[in-house]
């Protein structure tokens, strides 16, 4: 699919054969732009002016050498006057209806539960971690014992995540190079390279239906936000190589077989860079836009601020969005609420085994409180989760985190998957 703009640059490449001389005046464009973003960034209007005529036009042309079809990997949607839209998101495993919670199964399965107790929470897609599947036991072995599907008995729809954010935070432990990120190995201290390219090899070794790009992600606190035009031109070019590296590995593959790719957005809480970002990632050809960087240090006005900013810079393509890492109901309804149609974060699971829950209204409980100790109620009475539907008291839970049992974690991890399940439900 050739994208608006670009036709007559592509017709001379083609005819011409001139795919040196193409990339080397991309090249320089795009290094224009980085010198002009770097410049000029404290001056907003003369910044939109340079995103507005080289970040817009030739970032649609920047990625063109390995342009993907976008194929409609959603259907049927919706819209609601409250800003949500419900569709139908088709993967190589099923179909699932969106808007969606999916739960972290950081090893490749979600922490103390099996695959019948997460699917009688209504979850439809799982996410495996792939920096952990990375480190121990390998994608190869993954793959030797049939995928990440069989490996944990998950058999419905499962998105892996780059890696990145695991590696990122690796603070002490890391190096970022054009290359990729070097990183020691937080166990045996031998070291690991982790990249674009790497990352997309271990997730399609992994077997995962719904795959993540792998970015440059850096923290919105007040240390960290100084390195947001870093992270925001070098996700860019990273894409880049992952969909090339995407294409070179799914080539000859039959299209409804193919993993969806997802190109992540960055550009921190600067709403400039968050619009040339998501242009860029719009018109790189990927199947899926994924919105990074949120929920690592900012306030959530600030982050409701970007969402709220994005939800009109969106195109009218069928490509789901996913909001990466945030997991409390309050922020999965605004996310809803501003176009968001996936989200995961391991809060509810991490939560649970914590013994906090929520309950009607999204407030939390703390289980151990001593005011449990002899409560014969469930959980939540207006819940339908296994928990609560079999009858199984605060009292009772309480007692069994004082001791330490793991069925607790367990029982209050399929709660707390349900309540965030519900929420999705209510705007289907």
């Amino acid at each position: 699919m050739l994208i608006d703009g670009c036709v007559d640059s592509w017709s001379t490449q083609t005819l011409l054969g001139g795919f040196d001389a193409y990339d080397f005046f991309i090249k320089q464009l795009k290094s224009i732009k980085r010198l002009w973003l770097r410049f000029t960034h404290p001056f907003l209007p003369i910044n939109l002016l340079m995103l507005t005529y080289i970040g817009i036009n030739v970032n649609m042309c920047d990625i063109i050498t390995s342009v993907m079809d976008v194929k409609n990997t959603l259907t049927d949607i919706v819209y609601s006057q409250n800003g949500s839209r419900q569709a139908v998101l088709h993967t190589r495993r099923g179909d699932v209806v969106t808007p969606t919670f999916m739960p972290d199964g950081t090893r490749g399965v979600v922490k103390s539960l099996t695959a019948e107790q997460v699917a009688s929470t209504g979850v439809q897609i799982v996410l495996a971690n792939t920096y952990h599947l990375h480190l121990q036991p390998g994608e190869e072995v993954v793959s030797r014992l049939g995928g990440v599907h069989e490996f944990g008995k998950w058999q419905g729809p499962i998105l892996t995540d780059s890696g990145g954010f695991q590696v990122f935070s690796l603070s002490k432990l890391r190096k970022i190079t054009e290359e990729g990120v070097r990183f020691k190995h937080p166990v045996t201290g031998e070291m690991r390279m982790i990249t674009p390219e790497k990352s997309i090899q271990i997730q399609l070794e992994l077997g995962a239906d719904m795959i993540v790009a792998f970015d440059h992600l850096t923290g919105l606190d007040e240390v960290e936000r100084g390195k947001t035009l870093e992270a925001y031109e070098r996700t860019h070019r990273w894409l880049e190589r992952c969909v090339k590296e995407f294409n070179r590995l799914t080539l000859g593959m039959d299209e409804n077989q193919k993993p969806i790719l997802f190109g992540v957005v960055q550009g921190g809480l600067d709403k400039e860079l968050r619009r040339g970002s998501l242009e860029v990632v719009q018109s790189s050809g990927v199947g899926g836009i994924a919105i990074g960087g949120l929920s690592v240090g900012e306030t959530k006005q600030e982050m409701y601020d970007i969402l709220e900013f994005l939800s009109h810079q969106y195109d009218d393509s069928n490509r789901p969005r996913f909001l990466l890492g945030v997991g409390d109901p309050p922020d999965i309804r605004y996310a809803i609420e501003h176009g968001i149609d996936m989200l995961d974060c391991v809060l509810p699971t991490r939560n649970a085994r914590h013994a906090t829950v929520w309950i009607e209204g999204d407030h939390k409980i703390h289980l151990t409180n001593s005011k449990f100790i002899d409560d014969t109620g469930v959980i939540d009475e207006g819940c339908d989760c296994y928990t609560c539907v079999s009858g199984y008291s605060r009292g009772f839970l309480r007692h069994q985190f004082k001791v330490k049992e793991p069925l607790a974690g367990s029982l209050a991890s399929i709660h707390n998957l349900r309540y965030l399940t519900r929420i999705c439900e209510s705007y289907r």
